[in-house]
């Protein structure tokens, strides 16, 4: 096992330093401890140094590790499909890959037989990558229009991916403009930065960064 509760203590600091060096509140950044595929006890060692959010992919992961710790907050924050949106409503603090208005009535649906109002964010493909999830920047303010009108689901925030192996300044340029969008319609969540470029993101205003080999080491994809 690697040294969760060092990494997590490590990672906190940078985040802290990463704020304050453009003046910022540290405290208006909130870190993700991403623990998909990794198993609970090592969500307890992050939760016993501190750790409070929690990032998951799978929302049968999610739910399972959720039923384990309840007090924590979990994060859905991969691809969702609809016909799993069943597993995860009201188990999570925050959904951050809506990306289209089916998948948003379907969390309204579920949220609304479970007598609670799910927050989400929208995951917005600023990149165009065809292999990205997320909704392009023109389509934001329809399906917030859409999203707005229900009455399960609170959208308080975007959500974006940069493109892996990007330069520091191209990695900003992304999420610069997330932040923009987020501006324009007064959102005041943002989900962006991981591992490799969570101090750009912080530059830019994220209020979450995801991070988890920094913390959990390298993930197992192969993991049921």
């Amino acid at each position: 096992m690697p040294d969760i509760k060092q990494n997590y203590l490590k990672l906190i600091e940078s985040v802290k330093k990463a704020a304050e060096d453009c003046g910022r509140d540290p405290k208006s950044v909130r870190l993700i401890a991403v623990s998909k595929t990794k198993p609970i006890e090592y969500v307890r060692e992050a939760a016993e140094a501190g750790a409070v959010d929690f990032g998951e992919n799978r929302p049968q992961e999610l739910a399972a590790k959720q039923a384990e710790m309840p007090e924590l907050r979990w994060h859905q924050i991969g691809t969702l499909q609809r016909n799993k949106v069943r597993h995860i409503v009201g188990k999570c603090a925050l959904i951050h890959s809506v990306d289209s208005l089916a998948l948003a009535l379907e969390i309204d649906k579920r949220a609304k037989a479970a007598g609670v109002v799910q927050d989400v964010l929208i995951q917005v493909n600023i990149t165009g990558e065809e292999t990205k999830s997320g909704i392009a920047p023109n389509e934001l303010k329809g399906l917030l229009d859409e999203i707005n009108s229900m009455e399960n689901v609170e959208p308080i925030g975007l959500m974006t991916i940069s493109i892996a192996g990007s330069t520091p300044d191209e990695n900003r340029a992304v999420f610069s403009e997330l932040k923009k969008l987020a501006d324009r319609f007064g959102l005041k969540e943002l989900s962006m930065g991981m591992t490799h470029d969570y101090v750009e993101a912080i530059e830019c205003g994220a209020t979450m960064v995801r991070v988890g080999t920094a913390i959990f080491g390298a993930r197992d994809y192969g993991a049921k």
